[in-house]
């Protein structure tokens, strides 16, 4: 397929335009020099950077831009296809494959004739195969597969998840809450020595964090996304004390902290006031 017929192909449901594109991009001779440098590394952080702005659109509810973003994330997986075409060792045939026949086991209340009368069901039976899949791969630990390149939040709430399926995890609120707070009162231990072991204290940090995760898990919140919203809000109201700052005609250096917390109070006031 020529550049000019690429170029001018009307958008359409057939993913043979894209596939095209990318393997011109990746041609030895005529391809594109950035194009073809990249390897399976290298360009794993521009996936992770699509699949957030993926997230960022539809938190933002910016719908109108979700297909664009959308089809960034595809083009990385597009990508990774064509890497593997051209060592030999999958394509895109084979990865399509390979979904829609790992989404056909994992739902036999669907394609099969397992019956479920709810979604618990069907997420107890996901769970079920999926150790099935671990076991046939000589993976036995419910551990097992938690991807590592996770972001630390999602990957404790994962492992935490993982755990709480054999029975490891607290069944009420109470004693998930006093964990956080013995592991604030361990952190402040650490601290209020005279000679702080810096190691100690982030240890003892990691250990709270881990344990304010899993207090979000026992509430049903995501702790990934209600951190990413909390730094939403962070943004929002400190560029509102910016701006305040601006109109005081001072530099935001110039202001104490007690009069910055005043603009952040009325920021906050602000947001509460009807519109």
């Amino acid at each position: 397929m020529s550049t000019e017929i690429i170029a001018n192909e009307e958008p359409n449901a057939d993913i043979n335009p894209l596939l095209a594109i990318m393997a011109k991009l990746r041609d030895p001779k005529h391809g594109c020099p950035w194009d073809k440098a990249q390897r399976f590394e290298t360009i794993v952080p521009f996936t992770l950077e699509e699949a957030y702005e993926v997230a960022d659109t539809i938190e933002r509810m910016d719908l109108d831009e979700l297909p664009d973003e959308l089809g960034d994330l595809l083009f990385q997986v597009v990508f990774y296809c064509q890497l593997g075409k051209e060592q030999g060792l999958f394509d895109f045939d084979e990865v399509v494959k390979r979904i829609c026949a790992k989404l056909t086991s994992r739902h036999p209340h669907v394609f099969g004739d397992i019956e479920v009368s709810s979604s618990k069901e069907v997420k107890d039976n996901w769970e079920a195969i999926k150790a099935s899949e671990r076991k046939a791969k000589d993976k036995h630990s419910v551990l097992d597969d938690v991807p590592v390149g996770l972001p630390a939040l999602s990957r404790a709430a994962k492992i935490q998840k993982r755990v709480a399926r054999v029975g490891f995890d607290w069944g009420e609120l109470p004693p998930v809450v006093a964990k956080v707070e013995e592991e604030i009162a361990e952190v402040l231990a650490e601290v209020q020595v005279d000679s702080p072991d810096q190691e100690r204290v982030a240890s003892e940090m990691g250990d709270l964090l881990f344990a304010v995760v899993n207090m979000a898990r026992h509430l049903g919140v995501e702790p990934e996304q209600a951190l990413r919203r909390a730094n939403q809000k962070f943004e929002r109201r400190f560029r509102g004390v910016e701006e305040l700052a601006t109109l005081g005609g001072r530099q935001l250096t110039d202001y104490s902290l007690a009069e910055l917390d005043g603009f952040w109070d009325q920021v906050k006031e602000q947001e509460k006031s009807p519109r």
